[in-house]
């Protein structure tokens, strides 16, 4: 069945865009008011942090083709529904990212080139949670959410202020875990935001094909206070990430957004996009770019757009250069770290098989 041409209804909830793609503002009356305390420099930071993690990710995909990496994903297009929404957090909001929030991870202080060492397979987590308030990345699809509604029936139980925060993009909405972590924290009205990020294709697979009518929709269903909005617009998700979050801080239940944007590269550097995809869509998109909009409003407000972009593009060279040095230097890991930390006390059914695949590898020493 050919799936080029179908098209997701219309849905219930609007579209808020606060940006359009000329950087004109766009007044919105339910979320104007959670951008009064954004300052020119706040923009400022917004791009540089963007422009970084652009950089980021075209480094990490060259590595990944030199082979020092062992697998991407790469998130180009999608850095305003990152940055936008982890920025309107606080710093005590715990975070759920699926496998694609690097710049999520980034932004809550993980150095880059330990998000990259797990794809480079020398580490099996880059970072510590509890110092950044930020679980590792989740490679199994959905799962994620459950661990964020388990955390706030954790913090709703506990009488916490925090919000818990689970990521996963359009393609996670049909998996049962994310479905069924909806409905615990509606249950429990536990304080909790689920971030969509749809960007349009999950692998291969439109999401027209896996949703007829809009994500938000899903959401709202479930009894969640739901926003859908512009992904590209840095503004929009920001805006409507500070009022889902005041809205399940205040003990009013759990909340969804739907950020639309748009995955430029590829699933992974394992895939070819080229092969289910036509290049008129990637052309609709480009002129859209996150990035491009933002530059264009700072224009519009009359700042000196071009002392920002530089110090935005001497952060990515530092940052590049780091990340370069570190990645290609990185030793790789010895064979029975496989075995360490599986449990937090001395198992030895776990011992038994370090010491039999120990012995196996030893049988390969001093052979051709």
């Amino acid at each position: 069945m050919s799936t080029q041409h179908m098209d997701v209804a219309a849905g219930c909830l609007p579209t808020h865009q606060l940006l359009n793609v000329d950087g004109k503002r766009i007044p919105d009356e339910e979320l104007d008011h959670h951008l009064k305390e954004l300052k020119e420099a706040d923009l400022a930071d917004f791009l540089r942090d963007m422009i970084v993690l652009r950089r980021m990710d075209n480094e990490a995909t060259a590595l990944q083709r030199q082979g020092q990496l062992g697998l991407w994903a790469p998130l180009l297009g999608q850095e305003a529904a990152q940055i936008g929404s982890v920025r309107a957090t606080e710093n005590d909001d715990f975070i759920f990212p699926s496998y694609r929030e690097h710049g999520v991870a980034w932004a809550r202080g993980v150095q880059a080139e330990d998000l990259l060492s797990v794809w480079r397979g020398a580490q099996a987590s880059g970072w510590d949670p509890n110092e950044v308030n930020i679980a590792c990345q989740q490679i199994v699809i959905g799962s994620q959410a459950l661990h964020a509604a388990g955390y706030g029936m954790g913090i709703k139980f506990d009488g916490g202020k925090q919000v818990s925060v689970a990521y996963f993009g359009d393609g996670a909405t049909s998996q049962g875990d994310v479905n069924e972590a909806m409905i615990f924290a509606a249950s429990y009205q536990a304080p909790v935001l689920f971030f969509c990020q749809n960007n349009q294709w999950a692998i291969s697979e439109p999401v027209a094909l896996q949703s007829r009518t809009q994500i938000a929709d899903r959401a709202h269903g479930f009894g969640l206070k739901t926003w859908r909005v512009d992904g590209n617009d840095i503004l929009a998700v920001y805006a409507a990430t500070k009022a889902a979050l005041a809205h399940a801080r205040h003990g009013l239940g759990p909340t969804f957004i739907e950020a639309v944007t748009y995955r430029m590269g590829s699933h992974t550097t394992a895939d070819d996009p080229t092969r289910y995809r036509k290049a008129e869509q990637l052309e609709e998109w480009k002129a859209k770019d996150p990035i491009d909009r933002l530059v264009k409003y700072l224009h519009e407000l009359g700042a000196d757009v071009q002392s920002y972009q530089q110090r935005a593009e001497n952060a990515a060279d530092d940052m590049a250069a780091k990340l370069r040095a570190a990645i290609t230097s990185m030793e790789d890991p010895q064979a029975e770290e496989l075995f360490t930390n599986v449990y937090a006390e001395e198992h030895e059914p776990t011992q038994r098989s370090a010491k039999q695949y120990l012995d196996y590898l030893a049988d390969f020493e001093g052979g051709e």
